[in-house]
């Protein structure tokens, strides 16, 4: 099923009658005094910092180009949740200067050194993503941001929402008026369990399901078709089955999913947890692009007793065709203003040493010859328990 177009609606004052989120209800990591803050720094990732000339370094493959800029907020507390993987986790206990985040640094620079230099090094970035953190200043400095990029550059701009610190649809919308023309929200796990497991109660943390799925539906009701994103990460203890239910949920709400694989942050809760098989998250890569990009039926879908994909309802030379273009297996961000993927992220879920499992360029031949390889090396098999229907 394609995304569904909706026609265009007027804002009203809508608010959320849940708990809203506090910075009183979590114990925050000590605060470094003497740390640049935003809205006046923010963190630039690695690569990002590389393309911009603040940090060296080189991309281990010459395919790799770097097509969009990252930047998170920043303060003296840093985060005020605690997920379970996530390298800004409250009770993370490394020093600030070797913190990292996806297991690459990200260096605090001033913004206006990281505009200025947008303008002024020859680079390939065509948009920006604008990250907020669990911190009570971070809504209203991001729209700061957002605007600076959008007042003083050419860049597209997306806005990475924590969904724990919007409350109402004015605010969706005050983040589309700053200049950002696409929304992500990290909702990350699959299940409701698993969500609360990583990232709610038993952690701690600030972060609740069905708010998070609240927002991504109030911003479907801001901005345009097609450009409101979650993000999920494969690898936190979910089925392939509950994986590519996830995005069928968020494809019948008219939006896309970016995967991710899961990359263990030494020093976190999950600092020991093993990444999922290649297989897994090949097939969870295959998934995804069928029903977002190809608007194939998830209810077509069969799976095993262990919730792997069995049969993912398409003709097998249509399979074949769809996995020898390579497009399933590189990196799902948000575009260009072609339509071509913006942010490419690489290294954003392994080690260059590690085999590449989201693909910054179009796979080469012998990359597709090494998916196929890996694509069911950790199958299970069918067996008699698979589904017809997906959904029971």
């Amino acid at each position: 099923m394609t995304p569904t177009h909706r026609e265009a609606q007027v804002l009203e004052p809508q608010t959320r009658d849940i708990k809203a989120f506090s910075e009183d209800q979590v114990e925050e990591r000590p605060h470094q005094e003497g740390v640049p803050e935003s809205p006046d720094a923010v963190m630039v990732s690695l690569a990002g910092a590389m393309a911009l000339g603040i940090e060296k370094g080189k991309f281990a493959r010459e395919e790799i180009v770097l097509r969009g800029l990252n930047v998170l907020m920043t303060y003296k507390e840093n985060c005020s949740a605690n997920c379970s993987y996530c390298g800004m986790s409250r009770e993370r206990r490394i020093p600030r200067e070797q913190t990292t985040f996806i297991r690459v640094k990200w260096p605090v620079v001033d913004l206006d050194e990281v505009i200025d230099r947008t303008n002024q090094v020859p680079h390939h970035m065509r948009r920006v993503c604008v990250g907020m953190l669990a911190n009570h200043r971070s809504f209203n400095d991001s729209l700061q941001v957002i605007r600076e990029f959008r007042e003083r550059t050419d860049l597209l701009i997306s806005g990475l929402i924590t969904a724990s610190l919007i409350r109402s649809r004015e605010q969706l919308q005050m983040i589309k008026d700053a200049g950002a023309d696409r929304v992500d929200i990290a909702i990350d796990a699959a299940t409701e369990e698993l969500f609360e497991k990583h990232r709610g109660r038993p952690v701690k943390g600030p972060h609740r399901w069905d708010h998070f799925w609240w927002v991504t539906e109030e911003a479907t009701k801001v901005f345009e078709p097609g450009t409101v994103g979650i993000h999920l990460v494969v690898g936190l203890g979910e089925t392939e089955k509950e994986l590519l239910e996830a995005c069928h949920r968020a494809q019948e709400m008219g939006v896309v999913t970016h995967l991710f694989s899961f990359n263990p942050e030494p020093s976190t809760l999950l600092g020991d947890w093993p990444q999922p098989p290649l297989g897994q998250y090949r097939r969870c890569q295959l998934g995804r692009y069928l029903i977002n990009e190809m608007g194939r039926d998830f209810h077509r879908f069969r799976f095993n007793r262990a919730g792997q994909v069995v049969d993912f309802g398409v003709a097998p030379e249509e399979l074949d065709a769809v996995i020898d273009s390579g497009l399933p297996f590189m990196t799902s961000g948000c575009p260009d203003e072609h339509g071509a993927t913006a942010c490419n992220r690489p290294y954003g879920n392994g080690r260059p040493s590690e085999p590449m499992r989201n693909f910054p360029f179009i796979p080469t031949p012998k990359d597709i010859e090494e998916i196929r390889m890996q694509l069911w090396s950790d199958w299970e098999g069918e067996d008699d328990a698979h589904d017809q229907s997906a959904l029971g």
